[in-house]
């Protein structure tokens, strides 16, 4: 499996063409932003001019003349204000829809990814942690996107602008004024550094957090059950601490950016009242010249401080950006060849070829070597001890999970030359762990079959003897379920999510353990729709409990060392092989003088 510290050489090359792509569809409205910022920016530059104009010049006119020409100059600079607060309006409004419309790009783009990537990637990742790409860091990137380039345009017109309109002023006082820039630049790109360690550091605690959060509160009943609500408190302490401290090293170089060009801002003013006076006290600088300039350096001044935010804002943007372009270059382990084929419906023949698996970075195979053959609408029961691969030898059907050696072969090809989606189209699953969305009856049940009609929902219910305990609910099949549907029975539960397969109606099943974890009334409700949705079907089936494997028309007993017995449940206690002692483990009664051998109970020990 490709992991995130896995990512290609050339990723970084294409790191900034991949950023800036998000633009491409919405470069028009990104040219306005640009436009009516720059605007903005210009305006700006200009209104000191008009005071300029007016200290230097109009107040000498005659008194009449002055007048009006002060009344003129008055309404044109209400006029800039008027076109100033059009232009920020637009860049403020506009400029936020097309970054919160990139936001949602890159966030369809990155759950459609989480889609795509395997089985193997979702086992060692934590779910707060992928939710945080999702929220937190595509917020922090979309705020980047409308005002990085808007707030690096402005300061930079506004910088060259004012310096370039100091200078023709006085060249004297704009050096005097220039001359703080370079070591605000050297201060600025060495407290970056550091700057950029730290939110990236903020981001992994943020994610941590989250993964924290979303464990506890989506295993609260078992927290509240064990009382151990005092643990969960100190493990969150722990992650939250730990956040607290990212924090704290975030805003003490933050303190000393922003301190640092803070301080730097306020000398320049310092500086030039002191240089500009002592030029008037030699006549070579005018009183009205250095009223200009002070004006001027509000303009200096407030580029320089949008540069700092764009700085937080860039570093926050450009990590979030890294751990979403880290997640986009995880390919898939398991993707659709070129030459796929979309298969129609299965006749159901399956059969594994000599098949190995081991899962990544373990060197011991789960599997081994392993030949079985099922014939079409035949009902196979698969039993052994936990952690010989049972569930991983059926997750092979589907391609959950890539063979490592050998091959799986449904009616004599090779899943890996179907189409992931028409193969897993033609094969229903039924898990001891019944996962329900939140919402109601009738919208989990259609999830078998999202395009069914109500009454094809109900005769699926009926057939899964589901329908009535669904009429008694307060709703009906409109009843709202909460989250996993905690509102119903283990048996309810199960029960709808055999109406979701028959809905579905696969040629192939899959039942992992489907009743092991009910009790015995809610087992024999179940296992009745079980055999009713295996009937004329391809069925291998997971058990624990013998009991509700007895009619099965074969049964494979696998150990570490492959299949080691089948036939049927007659043959296998006939043969008073290992399948007959965990029988006899299971019913004591039924041979009061010979009980189990001591292997089998450690073989079989869950």
């Amino acid at each position: 499996m490709t992991t995130i510290n896995d990512i290609i050489p050339h990723v970084k090359n294409n790191k900034w063409s991949k950023f800036f792509s998000y633009y491409k569809p919405y470069k028009g409205a990104f040219l306005w932003d640009m436009f009516f910022s720059i605007s903005g920016a210009a305006i700006m530059l200009v209104i000191p001019l008009i005071v300029r104009y007016i200290t230097h010049n109009v107040v000498y006119f005659e008194a009449a003349e002055a007048r009006r020409e002060i009344l003129r100059l008055g309404i044109l600079s209400l006029i800039l204000i008027a076109v100033e607060y059009g232009c920020n309006f637009w860049t403020t409004y506009y400029g936020h829809r097309m970054s919160s419309r990139m936001e949602y790009d890159m966030r369809a783009e990155l759950f459609e990814h989480y889609q795509k990537l395997s089985f193997s990637f979702f086992d060692d990742q934590k779910v707060g942690h992928l939710m945080s790409r999702v929220t937190t860091d595509l917020f922090e990137i979309s705020e980047l996107f409308h005002h990085g380039p808007e707030d690096l345009v402005i300061s930079v017109i506004k910088l060259v602008g004012s310096f370039t309109i100091l200078f023709i002023i006085n060249w004297k006082l704009a050096l005097v004024a220039f001359v703080l820039v370079p070591p605000m630049t050297i201060y600025a790109i060495n407290l970056n550094k550091r700057m950029k360690i730290v939110y990236k550091q903020n981001r992994k605690r943020i994610a941590e957090i989250n993964g924290q959060i979303e464990e506890n509160l989506s295993g609260i009943r078992v927290v509240k059950s064990f009382a151990n609500e005092e643990v969960e408190k100190q493990k969150f302490k722990v992650g939250n601490d730990g956040f607290l401290e990212s924090k704290r090293q975030n805003y003490l170089v933050m303190a000393q950016y922003q301190s640092g060009i803070n301080g730097f801002t306020t000398l320049l003013n310092i500086l030039v009242v002191i240089v500009g006076a002592y030029l008037i006290t030699e006549n070579a600088l005018p009183v009205t010249d250095l009223v200009t300039f002070l004006l001027y350096i509000g303009n200096v001044t407030e580029p320089i401080r949008k540069l700092v935010a764009f700085t937080e804002q860039y570093q926050n943007g450009m990590s979030g950006f890294d751990r979403f372009y880290e997640i986009m270059n995880i390919r898939p382990d398991i993707e659709d060849s070129p030459n796929a084929v979309e298969a129609d419906r299965f006749g159901g023949k399956i059969v594994f070829k000599d098949v190995s698996f081991r899962y990544e970075n373990m060197q011991q195979d789960v599997l081994s070597h392993v030949n079985i053959e099922i014939k079409p609408g035949e009902y196979v029961a698969l039993i052994g001890p936990s952690g010989v691969g049972k569930t991983t030898l059926c997750s092979l059907i589907p391609r959950f999970y890539e063979v490592s050696d050998g091959a799986v072969l449904v009616d004599d090809r090779d899943v890996r030359e179907y189409t992931q989606k028409s193969l897993r189209r033609n094969i229903g699953i039924v898990q001891q762990d019944v996962y329900l969305f939140s919402g109601d009856v009738m919208e989990n049940i259609r999830y078998g079959r999202p395009d069914a009609t109500d009454e094809e929902i109900i005769l699926a219910a009926k057939q899964a003897n589901a329908h009535d305990f669904i009429m008694e609910l307060p709703d009906g099949y409109h009843t709202d379920i909460g989250q996993r549907g905690v509102k119903l029975s283990g048996g309810q539960k199960q029960r709808i999510s055999i109406a979701r397969v028959f809905l579905k109606n696969p040629p192939i099943l899959i039942f992992d353990e489907a009743t092991s974890s009910l009790d015995n009334k809610s087992e024999k409700v179940v296992q009745k729709s079980l055999e009713a949705l295996a009937e004329n079907r391809t069925t291998l089936v997971i058990a624990h409990r013998l009991s509700t494997i007895r009619a099965a028309g074969r049964i494979l007993v696998l150990s570490e060392n492959g299949i080691t017995e089948e036939g049927t449940h007659e043959e296998l206690m006939a043969k008073n092989g290992i399948y007959a002692m965990l029988y006899r483990l299971q019913f004591p009664e039924l041979s009061e003088e010979d009980g189990p051998a001591p292997l089998a109970e450690m073989a079989f020990a869950d």
